[in-house]
C-alpha cells in the first residue's frame, strides 16, 4: 500500500500537467471591467484607457416570490464617481450611464443563496461591470448574434430568470435553477445556430481537446464549446445536429454554422439554444459573463430595427397575487417611444408603460405589448404570466410555439409553425390573426421530453403584408387555459 501511495505521489504532477496544460494566453483585452463588492465597500477600477472609476455599493434589495422563495427582482444602489443610482440586476436590463461611465449589475448574492449551483463565481454581495461612456459593450467586429432568426422570435429564458417552460417553477422546490445563460427559443430542426465569435473548438459532443479538462468546457452529445481570443468559453447546447465542419481543434469564424437548433440534452423538452459565456471573474473563478447586452448590441447593429418592445421577464404567481408588467425597457432607435399599449388575455387594455394587475384564475397568460415610435414603426412583445391555484401539485399547463422562417417574409410564403404543450396532454388551437379559420393540432404533451415528433406541426401563409399577432392556446380538464403569442411581420 505504501508503495502505491508513493507511486501516486510521483505521478500526480504528471497527471496535473496533462489536466492543467497551460492554455493559450488571451490576445484580446475586453473593454469592460468587472468588480465584486460587499455592502458599503468601495473600489477604484482602472479602465483600459487608464482612467480610474470610483465605485461603491450602498444598498442591495432582493424580492423573492411567495412560493419557492425564488429571487424575482434584485436592485442595487451604487455610487459611481460621486453619482448615485439604482440599478436592476439582469432580467433584460441593459447597462446605464452613471457617473460618466456605463454600468450594469449582472448578479447579486441572493441568487446563490438558494440556487442549484454557483454559476457566477461571486463571493461578495454584488458584481458590477463598467464600460467607458459611449463605447460598445463588446469589441466591434468580434461578436455576432448567434442565431439566424428575429429578436424575441419566441420564448426566452435570460439573465437569472428561474426556469418555467418545463415545469421548473414549483412551489415546493428546495433549490432554484436560475437561468444564468441565455435560452433563445426557436423552431426545432430549422433555425440555424452560428458562431458568435472567431475561436477554437475545444469540445464537440463527447470529445474534449487535450489540456481543457479543468476549464468550463463540459462535453455532452448535443453541445459545442468554443474559446475566443479573450479566453472566454462559449457554449452552444441542445443542438438538433452539429455541422460536420465543427471538428475538435478546428478554427471557426464569426457567422460560421455551428448546427441546427433543437431540444436535445437537458432541455426540458422545449426547443431552444442554450448560449452561455464563461470568463475569469474578479474572484479568480470561472463564472458567467452575462451575454444579454452583447446579443442585443449585435442584433441591433446587424438588423438595424427601428424599435424593439420588451415585455419580459416572465412571472410566476399564486392566484390572487398582484404583479407589475413592465414595458419601460422597450427601445427606439430615434430615442423616443410615443405609445405603449397593453392588450390582456381577459380583453382589458392599458396605455401605460408599466401596469399593475391582479390575477385570480389559474392559467398561463400571454399579455401583448405594442410600442410605437414617432415615425409609426411598431414592435410587439409578450409577457408570460403563470398563475397557480391552491392545488400546488397541479400546476396549470404551459405552451411553447415557434415558427420558421422569421425574417424577410413575403405574402403567400409558406411558414412552418410548431407548438408543444407542457404539464398536460396535447390539443392546441391556432388563430393566425388574418381572418382565416382556426387550425387544430395535437402535440404529445411532452410525455417524452426528447421525443422527435413531440411538437405538432402545421403550415400557414399570409395573403397580405402586415403585422400579425398569432395566438395558440390549450385548455386542460380543469378549465385552465394556456395561451401564447407570436408576432409575424410580412413585408410588402
Amino acid at each position: 500500500m505504501n508503495r502505491l501511495i508513493r507511486l501516486a505521489v510521483l505521478l500526480l504532477p504528471i497527471f496535473a500537467t496533462v489536466l492543467c496544460a497551460e492554455l493559450p494566453q488571451p490576445t484580446l483585452e475586453p473593454v469592460r471591467r468587472a468588480v465584486d463588492l460587499n455592502l458599503g465597500e468601495a473600489a477604484e477600477v482602472k479602465m483600459a484607457d487608464g482612467a480610474v472609476v470610483k465605485v461603491k455599493l450602498l444598498d442591495l434589495q432582493e424580492k423573492v416570490d411567495a412560493m419557492a422563495k425564488a429571487v424575482r427582482e434584485a436592485k442595487v444602489t451604487i455610487e459611481v464617481n460621486g453619482e448615485k443610482a439604482v440599478l436592476s440586476s439582469a432580467n433584460y436590463h441593459l447597462p446605464r450611464v452613471v457617473g460618466g461611465v456605463q454600468v450594469d449589475c449582472p448578479i447579486t448574492k441572493g441568487y446563490n443563496a438558494n440556487s442549484t449551483a454557483d454559476s457566477w463565481g461571486l463571493e461578495k454581495d454584488a458584481r458590477l461591470r463598467i464600460w467607458p461612456s459611449g463605447k460598445p459593450w463588446i469589441e466591434p467586429g468580434t461578436f455576432v448574434y448567434p442565431l439566424k432568426q428575429r429578436w424575441f422570435a419566441t420564448m426566452t429564458q435570460f439573465s437569472n430568470e428561474p426556469t418555467y417552460v418545463d415545469g421548473g417553477d414549483k412551489p415546493d422546490r428546495k433549490k432554484i435553477y436560475y437561468h444564468n445563460d441565455l435560452d433563445f427559443g426557436g423552431c426545432e430542426g430549422l433555425t440555424e445556430v452560428i458562431a458568435a465569435t472567431d475561436g477554437l473548438v475545444v469540445s464537440v459532443a463527447d470529445k474534449l481537446l487535450d489540456g481543457y479538462a479543468l476549464t468550463p468546457a463540459k462535453p455532452r452529445y448535443d453541445v459545442v464549446y468554443v474559446v475566443d481570443a479573450r479566453g472566454w468559453f462559449y457554449r452552444y447546447s441542445h443542438l438538433h445536429t452539429i455541422d460536420p465542419a465543427i471538428q475538435l481543434g478546428a478554427k471557426v469564424t464569426m457567422g460560421q454554422k455551428i448546427g441546427i437548433l433543437g431540444k436535445e440534452g437537458a432541455s426540458g423538452g422545449w426547443t431552444h439554444l442554450h448560449f452561455g459565456i464563461k470568463s475569469r471573474q474578479p474572484s479568480g473563478k470561472w463564472g458567467t459573463e452575462e451575454a444579454y447586452a452583447f446579443a442585443w448590441e449585435a442584433y441591433v447593429k446587424e438588423q438595424k430595427p427601428a424599435i424593439i418592445a420588451v415585455a419580459r421577464p416572465h412571472h410566476f404567481i399564486r392566484a390572487g397575487e398582484t404583479i407589475t408588467l413592465d414595458g419601460s425597457k422597450s427601445w427606439a432607435a430615434s430615442g423616443s417611444i410615443t405609445k405603449h399599449e397593453w392588450t390582456f388575455t381577459d380583453g382589458g387594455k392599458s396605455d401605460q408603460s408599466t401596469v399593475t394587475r391582479t390575477y385570480t384564475k389559474p392559467g398561463s397568460y400571454s399579455e401583448i405589448l405594442n410600442v410605437t415610435d414617432a415615425s409609426g414603426h411598431v414592435s410587439y412583445d409578450f409577457a408570460v404570466v403563470q398563475v397557480i391555484g391552491e392545488d400546488e401539485k397541479n400546476i396549470p399547463p404551459a405552451i411553447h410555439p415557434s415558427y420558421w422562417p422569421t425574417m424577410n417574409l413575403k405574402p403567400g410564403q409558406p411558414i412552418t409553425f410548431k407548438v408543444r404543450t407542457f404539464r398536460d396532454r396535447g390539443g392546441e388551437t391556432w388563430d393566425f390573426g388574418d381572418g382565416t379559420p382556426p387550425v387544430k393540432v395535437t402535440s404529445d404533451g411532452s410525455a417524452k421530453p426528447l421525443a422527435k415528433d413531440g411538437y405538432a406541426v402545421t403550415e400557414h401563409a399570409f395573403a397580405k403584408p402586415g403585422d400579425y399577432i398569432v395566438t395558440v392556446d390549450h385548455s386542460n380538464d380543469r378549465g385552465e387555459r394556456a395561451v401564447a403569442h407570436l408576432w409575424v411581420h410580412v413585408e410588402d
